[in-house]
């Protein structure tokens, strides 16, 4: 005799969802029916998730060049959030490193913000006992972005001088601690209302952008970590190292949207000066490895890395916490938790 058929009570949950492209006004929390993983699917119980600044960029629909893709009129991606930790609730067939109960973390394919969703398997790592939920989803995007731009496009090394540009976002407040972490010796560019938090993470220096421009600042550097999006390599080219990199890792994404054409600009013009210097601007495209999320795993187990945690909301305050990290203020990361105990 096969098992009870759960009734739709038990099958349905709560997410945050849009179906009309616009500001964090179009989000609402409703109930819909739970998720059952695929082949090569996990079905997580979400016991945290992290806002990034696509989650708005996605939402808006913007540039509208992309809605070709995303959606003409209306979304096809209807559920934000990438960004999850959480318990394994079930496994759909092929799934070979998990199983129901175990605490895992990683990215999914849109749709965080709920009580439960589906994630690739090659998207998640275990998270040990030493790493709470928040801090947990607060990695997948940001940390990795942080790790393979300074370590696998920039050849980070101990003793190399490194400049993090944006250094108490998201991305900078990872990257400040990865690159001492690495042994380099670290500057971070933010506002003045960030450079203790950015010393405090380990910064060996801090430039406040408002009162200096530290491309006329006479310091080189080998390598420069551009967290924001908001630099020209014509203008780095003065600081950095004969052989120096400039590594594009931020998405240019502003309280309006993406700043993709001054950001393709930008890129365009570094990328053909590129080609004709040694030194060399880089375009970060990041990839959702589970080896490299259980390496930051372990550099929070070991107190190397510390998450900044700047806001928690709970499942019903999404619009808030989008509409802050669009914004372009949020210290650090955006936590989503679905309980008050993480």
């Amino acid at each position: 005799m096969g098992a009870p058929r759960k009734s739709g009570y038990e099958m349905a949950m709560k997410a945050i969802v849009y179906r009309a492209y616009g500001s964090a006004d179009v989000l609402a929390l409703e109930e819909v029916e739970r998720p059952a993983p695929g082949d090569g699917e996990v079905l997580i119980r979400v016991r945290a998730a992290s806002v990034n600044p696509l989650d708005a960029h996605f939402m808006r629909g913007k540039p509208y060049i992309a809605r070709i893709a995303m959606g003409l009129t209306r979304p096809k991606r209807t559920r934000p959030g990438v960004d999850v930790a959480g318990e394994v609730e079930a496994v759909g067939a092929g799934v070979t490193r998990f199983r129901p109960g175990d605490a895992v973390f990683g990215a999914c394919r849109g749709g965080a913000f709920a009580d439960f969703v589906c994630a690739p398997e090659a998207r998640l790592a275990a998270k040990g006992p030493g790493l709470m939920f928040e801090q947990a989803a607060s990695l997948p995007v940001a940390g990795l972005t942080a790790l393979q731009g300074l370590r696998d496009k920039g050849g980070i090394q101990p003793g190399r001088k490194v400049l993090i540009n944006g250094a108490a976002g998201g991305i900078g407040t990872f990257a400040v601690q990865i690159a001492k972490a690495y042994g380099a010796d670290v500057t971070g560019v933010c506002s003045t209302g960030n450079m203790d938090l950015v010393r405090s993470i380990g910064a060996d220096r801090v430039i406040d952008y408002t009162k200096e421009d530290f491309t006329r600042s006479g310091e080189s550097y080998d390598l420069i970590l551009d967290a924001v999006g908001n630099l020209w390599f014509s203008a780095c080219r003065r600081v950095l190292m004969p052989n120096g990199i400039l590594v594009a890792a931020g998405g240019g994404v502003g309280p309006h949207g993406p700043r993709l054409g001054p950001l393709a600009a930008r890129l365009l013009s570094g990328l053909l000066r590129s080609r004709f210097t040694k030194q060399k601007l880089i375009v970060l495209m990041g990839k959702m490895e589970a080896e490299d999320l259980t390496s930051l795993a372990a550099l929070v187990e070991s107190g190397k890395i510390v998450p900044v945690l700047d806001l928690r909301h709970g499942l019903g305050e999404v619009r808030e916490a989008i509409r802050y990290v669009a914004g372009g203020h949020a210290r650090g990361k955006v936590v989503v938790t679905m309980d008050s105990d993480l």
